[in-house]
Order: C-alpha cells, then structure tokens, then sequence
C-alpha cells in the first residue's frame, strides 16, 4: 500500500516518456513542402511545471495540460497529460505563463519543430522510442546537426521566454 509520503513523492499516474532532440542544420533542413503540419501554441504556466497545450491540424483541436517531472536522465523522465475541454483550457490560460507557438512535422519518422515568433528561424527535431536501448540506437537524420537533449536551454519551457539559446 502505498502511503501518503509516497504519493507526494513519486508520479504514480506518470509514464515514462523516452525521446533525443537535436538542432536542425540551418544549410540543410529537410524540404517541407507538402507536408501537413500541427501548430502548437505551448503556454509555461508560471511557477510550475506544468505545460498548457493547444494543438490545431486540419480543423481539429486537442486541448492539454501536461506535467513533466524532473529526472536525473533527461532521455527518460515521468509524465503527465490531461486532456481538456474548452472552459477547463481557458481557466489554465488566465494564469501567467511564457508562450511559444511552432509547427510541428513529421518527417522521415521525426518530429520536427519549426518555431514562430521571437523564436522565429529555430528548428529542433526529436523522436521517441518505447524503451532505453531503442532510444539509444536512434540515428539521427542527416539534416540534424547538434544533439541538445541533455542542454535544458533547448526545453520547452527555456525557449518559451523567447530567446533562442546561441542568440
């Protein structure tokens, strides 16, 4: 039985989400012409961990509020998500929060994030895998440059204050 010290510690309902991210190399970024993409408008709720999700494809919205724990490996760390309607969004977007908005593709298996705004130019890649060995053999595209899934300035929520790390 778990006890009430365990609960406050430990992300019971979490499940572990495995994933790289590289830079993309600004000479030779995949051609996106095409291919359909999902903008993503992420608002960093101040003070939190936690993450305010509008996802937007072809008409359809999904709207999230996501936890990501801290983990000592950055590859491999618990995670929340709920899945919100309307009037329960629009109570997490009152809250402070940094924002950032991209679009993100699919492309040869890889998620690929193209950003907007103050973060305009910026593009990351990244994918997931279902265990540790999986992720680890992972190649990267040729189009990736640097590997940045163990620099923090390239999270989601660094960015979301606007300035793209190397700036």
């Amino acid at each position: 039985m778990r006890t009430l010290a365990d609960e406050a510690i430990t992300a019971k309902y979490a499940h572990i989400e495995r994933e790289r991210r590289w830079l993309v190399d600004p000479v030779w970024p995949p051609n996106l012409a095409g291919i359909p993409g999902t903008t993503i408008a992420d608002r960093y709720i101040t003070g939190t961990r936690l993450r305010l999700r509008r996802m937007t494809a072809d008409g359809v919205v999904a709207l999230k509020l996501t936890k990501k724990y801290d983990a000592p490996d950055p590859t491999a760390r618990p995670i929340v998500t709920a899945y919100l309607t309307d009037a329960e969004f629009n109570v997490f977007a009152a809250l402070p929060a940094a924002a950032l908005t991209k679009t993100r593709y699919t492309v040869a298996g890889f998620s690929l994030d193209v950003f907007a705004g103050a973060l305009a130019g910026g593009m990351l890649v990244e994918i997931e895998a279902g265990d540790a060995a999986a992720l680890a053999a992972i190649v990267p595209p040729p189009w990736a440059a640097a590997e940045v899934t163990h620099d923090a300035r390239y999270g989601g929520g660094a960015l979301a204050v606007g300035v793209w790390p190397g700036d």
